[in-house]
């Protein structure tokens, strides 16, 4: 497994992270001795789940410090100084990577950090998260056609319609086929994030060809548990079987998850198997689960840009083609827009138990934790679709409670 020891650096500072910077230097006088007397690795890390990946794995022998709160998103960060403080005081920074984290050179320089960072992202095969980002634009020129092609037809030629539906599906059928059957779920987010990523999606967020969501897939998770463990053990040798063995333990439970929320998904009728979610954010859940996609809220892998009216439109078309029995709410997001979507389309809108994608839950939500909150998805999408789920082993209750 490779390790991602190296120190990131941006190459210029705006006068805020200045003043932030000039803050630290005065209020952090002293604090580096004792924490070396202290002993324990000083962890600061970006999103819920890196930091529960890092608490996990640390154990006893580490202080993790978490910038983004629940319920909060890396899309639009903004550290506080009490934040910069933090990382300029930590000796190891976990971030995901691939592109999520646009606010972080700026903190790093503002906070004065010198440690080592870990890229959790670097314990994943990135080649084939690109494939599954693409696979998705791929299918979208097809899919934009084909809506286009009825909604101008619509009033004239019934039969064309459904024609064009008919070789849209058997295109979308041939595209499964050549790309292991997981590419159905992608088609209609593909279509919302190239129609609003150039006026809604990307400003100061360039997450180019890959889904930064690289976390939703439990074997992605396994990966990235891997990547943070090596790098504890690299930062920390004195402890670093202690870091091998609680990474090792960890990872058996992501496996175990991994497991029963396939056997959840399998149990559901393929043609039930299809979601709207707040935003592009479960792809990589959604593609290992063979769950069909039929679009996203919001037009982008970010939470908060915003969906032209045409686009509304075409969600509720697809909703209505696919047969789609709920719309859901994410976490970070408010339910507003998802109330007003599945009203059109006549659908149930999950809001109350919303899915956590870009955050772990709050205290007494029971998604406290990455495996709680990935358990807490599985059985609210199936709950949705009217279907059950058979209670977890014990392994994945145990690791549910941290």
């Amino acid at each position: 497994m490779r390790h991602s020891s190296l120190t990131k650096r941006a190459q210029m500072l705006g006068a805020t992270g200045i003043a932030l910077a000039a803050t630290l230097l005065l209020t952090s006088c002293g604090t580096n001795t004792a924490d070396a007397e202290h002993g324990n690795l000083k962890v600061v890390a970006t999103t819920t789940q890196l930091t529960d990946f890092a608490t996990q794995i640390g154990g006893e022998n580490v202080e993790v410090t978490g910038l983004l709160p629940a319920g909060g998103s890396a899309h639009h960060f903004d550290p506080t100084p009490a934040d910069l403080l933090a990382l300029g005081q930590a000796d190891v920074l976990v971030v995901n990577g691939a592109g999520l984290e646009s606010f972080l050179d700026s903190a790093v320089e503002a906070s004065g950090f010198d440690g080592v960072v870990i890229t959790a992202a670097d314990g994943i095969d990135l080649a084939e998260a690109k494939q599954i980002t693409a696979a998705g634009e791929d299918e979208a020129s097809g899919v934009a056609a084909a809506t286009a092609s009825e909604a101008s037809g619509h009033s004239h030629e019934h039969a064309d319609e459904e024609g064009a539906h008919e070789h849209a599906d058997h295109d979308h059928a041939d595209h499964e086929h050549a790309d292991h059957e997981h590419a159905d779920h992608e088609h209609a987010e593909a279509s919302h994030a190239a129609e609003g990523s150039d006026e809604h999606g990307h400003e100061g967020h360039d997450h180019g060809d890959t889904n930064p969501h690289l976390w939703t897939a439990p074997r992605y998770a396994e990966g990235m548990v891997t990547e943070i463990a090596d790098g504890f053990a690299q930062a920390d040798p004195k402890h670093a079987a202690d870091y091998e063995k609680r990474g090792s333990d960890y990872i058996a439970s992501l496996a175990a998850l991994d497991k029963w929320a396939a056997e959840q998904f399998a149990a559901v009728p393929e043609a039930d198997r299809v979601l709207v979610s707040g935003h592009d954010s479960l792809r990589y859940f959604l593609h290992d689960y063979e769950i069909g996609f039929a679009g996203a809220i919001l037009p982008s892998f970010e939470d908060n840009a915003e969906p032209s009216a045409a686009q509304i439109d075409a969600l509720v078309e697809q909703i209505h083609a696919r047969g789609v029995k709920a719309v859901f709410v994410e976490s970070s997001m408010s339910p507003k827009l998802a109330k007003t979507i599945a009203r059109e389309a006549g659908v149930t809108v999950v809001d109350e138990t919303a899915l956590y994608a870009d955050s772990l839950g709050v205290a007494g939500t029971g998604a406290e934790t990455y495996i709680g909150a990935t358990v807490h998805n599985t059985q609210t999408i199936i709950e949705a679709w009217g279907g059950t789920v058979t209670d977890p082993p014990a392994t994945i209750a145990a690791a549910m409670e941290g």
